[in-house]
């Protein structure tokens, strides 16, 4: 008996609220309402229930609707019974979204916590997210968030060293976890099942445990005969005791300290898989919402500086929106592709609104400082601004319409009157005297540079172009060759090293998918179907700038269409892609096999990346994959792809591939079976378009800048079409850099509390680095010194007597 007196089962008093899956938000906002209502009662009824909840947009939500059941939560936080978990917007997937906006979940879920009820989280809280990137234990712990709860992947789908352990990131920082057994929600008015599994938990050695009860996922939260039945439920064997979640880590983090033990087990790494298909199912919200967060992550620096220029007051309150917005439309089931096809027109809805908002503000930032750059009059000159919206210097292809431009008599010089290769291709308007050019400008970090252009001349100048045929294309860096029947890639050669990357042909491959959106318990894909069949390959552009050719495939009724490009000046086969599908039950991928041996995989993954075994089992990734290794004809060599709005990819001993798609019917949830003569809707039924990025390279994915260069495919450059007039500004501007590449700075925004900028950057090699980032337009110079992998948030006050310092990813010094 004495034994098994310390076992202790601490009972957490929850409702998962799902706001949108099998139903609209509109319904999900009422069932907040009603939950929170039951748990008010409840603890009325009984003195010893405590309640615990995430999300700070259902609270906000509540203070909107019913200010006065709001007073009734803030008494019950205020009273210890009421708790506060999660910290962060929304309950979200945690791979897809960017690593800043996992950061703003916590930035704004904490500070509006700490706003209403003079207090935040301290326990992470994702119990129903489908798996959860590596990086997280950082941006929680520098979050405010010491503690982990998450119930995904489960123990058939991935082992852990315990129920309970230490999460470690790359950089050091550690918050302690743990794994829900088997489910967050009773689904049972009594608990005795439930307890019954708990004391088979307790024979593999903890003597403390969290059991979660009330009905969840529509909301409901804990019944009377739950909270009845832990009461009764205590016994000899365990005692069960109704408690907050931060209770259960606090008794943990005592029992550790108070013991010989030296520590808990350390666990580093990400916490996956489960339900792979979530992160290629429904592409268009996949690809709203990463035109969300980059469009905010582009207004954000340039409103900074129009600020600092004092042009125009920062628009906070707007971008705020943009944000929150977007971050609640990162909720699991909405981002992952899972919920009902009438919940995403309110999705596409807010992401637009969000994108609108961001627009409007970069928009007027850099219609402001183009106003005032000093340009003179020319007779037959047009100037051409063109603004970097990213914090680290960039070499980028930019497109312009230009109206009355019908030829090639016409001319593109920089600031310092040099000319620059400029090509024309078609316009997006089908009218005379209308064309748009293209050319790659060499630009400065988070700067612009004037160009002029001239037009009418009497002969056009001559350059030489990218040699082109229909099946070959070649730059003095790269030469990609076709197979005319496949339309594949069947020799991608790199000429500086004088290597050969590809093993075999590319493929573009059709795979059976009859499983359920999910994908529950599928980790691979690999039921490949007939070919896919070669309708046509030619050359579509030939130009001093760039060549094209075009390969259109179709698969029965569908087709693909993708457009090859291989610029003068860049090492790299960039690819635009078409894709009208409308085959049911199919997953289509491309595939790269590559001629390495002692191969290393490498993911990229929200602020940072990691490498994973080459399983052929579907791994979620953040705008990168690489594999590299030593080439059979000289060194180490690989091949890094980048993709602007696909997340899904996989590697296969020798084979790179992306998940283009996934047909599924719309929430279908094993172990439901459709029926047959019933009509479906299918997620990826039409048209979508979308870029990836082929970047050959000596060495690894560290000496060409992968994470950068991933961002840049994501984010364009900003042209804009000026007049002549006088100004303060040169024509060519550079305003914040940091003097070593393996420093990215992701993030320049006014602080939260309106007295300062706040700068973030992370270390993307892996390694420890001593930089200088130097913002002239603040003048300020920031010696910073970086742990591998670490993410830092530097504060700058407005007055430039007071020394800028590192804070929390909250802005604040805790």
């Amino acid at each position: 008996m004495g034994q098994v007196s310390g076992r202790r089962l601490y009972c957490i008093g929850n409702a998962h609220l799902d706001v949108v899956w099998l139903w609209n938000w509109q319904e999900g906002f009422q069932e907040i309402k009603a939950t929170f209502r039951s748990a008010l009662d409840r603890m009325k009824e009984y003195d010893d229930f405590v309640f615990s909840c995430s999300s700070s947009s259902y609270y906000e939500w509540v203070e909107q609707n019913n200010p006065e059941m709001f007073r009734e939560i803030q008494e019950r936080v205020r009273e210890g019974r009421w708790e506060l978990v999660g910290g962060w917007i929304t309950q979200p997937d945690c791979n897809i979204p960017c690593g800043e906006s996992l950061v703003r979940q916590a930035l704004y879920g904490q500070r509006y916590f700490l706003e209403k009820f003079g207090k935040m989280a301290i326990t992470g809280y994702n119990v129903d997210t489908f798996g959860h990137a590596g990086t997280l234990p950082q941006i929680l712990s520098k979050s405010g968030l010491k503690n982990y709860v998450f119930l995904r992947p489960m123990p058939q789908e991935k082992s852990l060293p315990a129920q309970t352990f230490c999460w470690r990131a790359a950089d050091g920082s550690e918050v302690l976890a743990y794994r829900i057994p088997y489910e967050y929600n009773s689904g049972r008015a009594e608990l005795d099942r439930n307890v019954e599994r708990f004391l088979n938990e307790f024979k593999d050695g903890p003597d403390k445990l969290m059991l979660f009860y009330g009905v969840g996922n529509h909301g409901g939260g804990p019944t009377k005969d739950n909270i009845e039945s832990i009461h009764a439920l205590n016994s000899d064997a365990v005692t069960l005791t109704m408690s907050s979640v931060a209770a259960f880590f606090d008794a943990i983090r005592t029992s550790v300290e108070c013991t010989d033990a030296a520590d808990l087990s350390v666990y580093q790494g990400d916490l996956q898989h489960h339900a792979s298909g979530c992160y290629s199912a429904n592409s268009r919200v996949k690809r709203d919402n990463m035109r969300a967060e980059q469009a905010l992550m582009a207004a954000e620096p340039w409103s900074s500086v129009a600020k600092a220029l004092a042009y125009l007051p920062y628009p906070a309150a707007e971008l705020r929106r943009g944000w929150k917005n977007t971050l609640f439309n990162q909720f699991h089931d909405i981002l992952a592709g899972t919920s009902v096809p009438s919940a995403y027109d309110y999705t596409a809805h807010s992401f637009g609104e969000a994108i609108n908002l961001a627009d409007h503000a970069l928009n007027s930032a850099v219609q402001a400082l183009s106003w005032d750059i000093s340009i003179d009059e020319e007779a037959g000159m047009r100037p051409i601004v063109v603004f970097n919206p990213h914090l680290w210097k960039a070499k980028l292809p930019v497109e312009f319409e230009v109206r009355g431009l019908a030829d090639d008599r016409f001319q593109l010089l920089n600031e310092d009157g040099r000319p620059v290769p400029a090509q024309r291709i078609q316009s997006e308007a089908t009218v005379s005297d209308q064309s748009r050019i293209v050319f790659v400008a060499d630009m400065p970090a988070l700067g612009y540079r004037t160009f002029r252009l001239y037009s009418k001349l009497d002969v056009a100048p001559e350059w030489q172009t990218v040699p082109v045929t229909n099946v070959v294309l070649e730059n003095e860096f790269l030469r990609v060759e076709f197979n005319p029947l496949s339309g594949c890639i069947k020799s991608l050669f790199d000429k500086r090293a004088g290597l050969e990357v590809l093993r075999r042909e590319s493929r573009l491959v059709v795979i059976e998918d009859i499983g359920d959106t999910w994908s529950h318990n599928i980790f691979k894909f690999d039921k490949e179907r007939a070919p896919v069949n070669c309708l046509s390959i030619r050359k579509i552009e030939e130009g001093p700038v760039r060549s094209s050719i075009r390969v259109r495939s179709s698969y029965n009724d569908s087709f693909i269409t993708q457009d090859f490009r291989l610029y003068r000046e860049l090492d790299c086969v960039e690819t635009r892609v078409f894709i009208d599908w409308r085959e049911e039950h199919t997953l289509l991928k491309l595939k790269f096999p590559l001629k390495l041996n002692f191969r290393r995989s490498t993911y990229g993954i929200p602020y940072g990346f990691i490498e994973k075994s080459a399983t052929g089992e579907e791994e979620a990734a953040q705008g990168w994959i690489d594999m590299s290794g030593e080439h059979p004809n000289g060194g180490i060599y690989g091949l890094s792809i980048t993709c602007d709005s696909k997340y899904s990819f996989s590697m296969d001993i020798d084979e790179m591939a992306i998940t283009l798609l996934k047909n599924s019917v719309y929430a279908h949830h094993d172990p439901k079976k459709l029926e047959s003569g019933c009509e479906y809707r299918f997620l990826e039924r039409g048209v979508q378009e979308f870029a990836y990025t082929l970047f050959p390279h000596v060495g690894n994915w560290r000496d060409i800048g992968i994470a950068k260069r991933a961002g840049e495919l994501k984010q364009p450059l900003i042209a804009l079409a000026e007049t002549f007039h006088s100004g303060s500004l040169p024509q060519w501007n550079c305003f914040l850099w940091a003097d070593r590449d393996e420093i990215l700075i992701n993030t320049l925004k006014e602080a939260e509390d309106g007295d300062g900028f706040i700068l973030r950057a992370v270390e993307t090699s892996g390694n420890r680095v001593e930089t200088i980032v130097s913002i002239p337009l603040l003048k300020r110079e920031l010696p910073l010194i970086f742990a591998p992998c670490e993410i830092k948030t530097v504060k700058i006050p407005y007055d430039v007597a007071l020394p800028a310092f590192e804070t929390n990813m909250l802005e604040l010094c805790i």
